[in-house]
């Protein structure tokens, strides 16, 4: 579909959001990253007060990643749903969910543990050297994080950006106090649409960095 002058809707909208955005301590990668969280959202306050948080490798090693074909960990279906699914086909990683695996279903009954923790667990082995990507549930980050302590996985990447008002803002508080690289914001914010968008803006930077 084209707007005017044949400029495509997305490229319109990021001028759009170019023109609002006014102040922001954004630049350079980290900005593409935001502003498509923005656009996925329609939500400003993302930009704002250093709502996106970034470790110091995040951008490097995510990139890294995604053009290795390293595997993709995600805590709900509705992530994978969001992906780009020729950017998946082309770089060949592998999206994991098992958050409806009845296996995941059993033991986490059998440990009295939430679904989200117990599918995060299971696929420890998986997460090395991958990405972990967490937009809904806080219980799968706080287990992802526990697991990196306790040395049995090391993902290059997490993206922990959980909604809610349970443990949401306290687990990515957590996530910050480890040594693993991340992306994260402040507050109950979140979802699976900011999840997805941040894996979308780092296979479009993958992109324009190989032309």
């Amino acid at each position: 579909m084209q707007t005017r002058k044949g400029q495509s809707i997305e490229d319109q909208s990021m001028e759009i959001i170019e023109q609002e955005i006014g102040d922001h301590p954004y630049s350079g990668f980290e900005w593409q990253v935001v502003r498509r969280i923005i656009h996925s959202t329609a939500d400003f306050d993302f930009a704002r007060q250093n709502r996106i948080i970034f470790h110091k490798d995040a951008i490097k090693n995510g990139l890294g990643a995604l053009r290795e074909g390293k595997n993709i960990i995600v805590d709900v279906n509705g992530i994978i749903g969001l992906l780009n699914k020729q950017n998946l086909a082309d770089y060949k990683n592998n999206v994991i969910c098992d958050i409806s695996n009845p296996q995941v279903v059993k033991e986490a009954t059998k440990l009295n543990k939430t679904r989200a923790q117990t599918a995060m667990r299971m696929r420890a082995d998986e997460m090395n050297d991958g990405i972990v990507v967490i937009g809904n549930a806080p219980t799968a980050l706080l287990e992802v994080i526990q697991m990196i302590k306790e040395g049995i996985t090391k993902p290059k990447l997490v993206v922990g950006i959980p909604v809610g008002f349970v443990c949401a803002a306290e687990s990515k508080e957590d996530l910050q106090k480890i040594d693993i690289p991340y992306i994260t914001n402040k507050g109950r914010k979140g979802g699976s649409p900011c999840a997805a968008a941040i894996i979308n803006a780092l296979y479009k930077i993958v992109r324009e960095s190989s032309s």
